[in-house]
């Protein structure tokens, strides 16, 4: 018990002797490199090294060839925060004069249009982000769209179809509008066909593209993708096609 218990406590000596060495920094030494890192998204990339050196540069926070000891750690983290599509910052300096930032940006699923007003997305936590200089192949919502329901019920059908394949690719976009009593129901356009499939509510979703998609499956490539004008999945465990006139 003696020897494991000396054991423990020269491993918490020795680690803290590390921390210190590494965050020690020499007061005449200048930054030699800054390592950026921006974790890898499952999504689109809406920033990367080159947008975050750009953005610490602008700030004149970049800390490369400064004086190690001038170099403003929370400053740059600040900085970094205020980008609404970073997540996570995690900045620090190491001993051999090199500055590390490591970022973890949001995860934008749906690109929303309401009519009349400036368009926004919504990442996957239900963040709204306003910051709309992006180009963005994500699904696009438009139509009579309230927040709450973008960052809630339109958020998870966004996600939905974003992370499957056959409906990211097949799904162009998604348009919102009321039904005689007022609420929310929708559409959505295919890239393929000249249809429109009418989900109604947005509830049971999952369900109702699963029907959908066996439908397709089993039943496009034998009538043609044009032959309908409407696909409605709102009722039940069925499928009515309109035909085009």
């Amino acid at each position: 018990m003696v020897l494991i218990a000396l054991l423990v406590l020269g491993l918490a000596g020795y680690l803290v002797y590390a921390s210190l060495q590494m965050s020690h920094t020499d007061p005449e030494a200048r930054c030699k490199q800054v390592q950026l890192i921006v974790e890898k998204s499952k999504g689109q990339k809406f920033v990367d090294e080159n947008s975050i050196e750009a953005l610490l540069r602008d700030a004149g926070l970049y800390p490369k060839d400064k004086m190690m000891d001038e170099v403003n750690t929370m400053k740059i983290e600040e900085v970094l925060r205020n980008n609404e599509f970073i997540a996570e910052v995690e900045c620090y300096k190491s001993s051999s004069d090199k500055f590390c930032v490591k970022i973890r940006q949001r995860e934008p699923v749906i690109y929303i249009l309401p009519d009349g007003r400036s368009g926004y997305f919504v990442d996957a936590t239900g963040k709204k982000i306003s910051n709309t200089n992006y180009a963005t192949n994500i699904i696009t919502a438009t139509g009579t769209i309230d927040q709450k329901y973008a960052t809630t019920s339109l958020m998870e059908l966004g996600a939905y179809i974003g992370e499957d394949q056959f409906w990211n690719d097949q799904i162009e976009q998604i348009y919102v509008k009321m039904n005689n009593e007022g609420k929310p129901v929708i559409e959505l356009i295919p890239r393929v066909g000249n249809h429109v499939v009418y989900l109604g509510s947005v509830d049971d979703y999952d369900k109702k593209l699963c029907r959908l998609k066996v439908f397709y499956e089993k039943a496009m490539g034998t009538v043609g993708w044009n032959k309908y004008e409407v696909i409605s999945l709102e009722y039940g465990n069925q499928i009515v096609c309109k035909k085009k006139k």
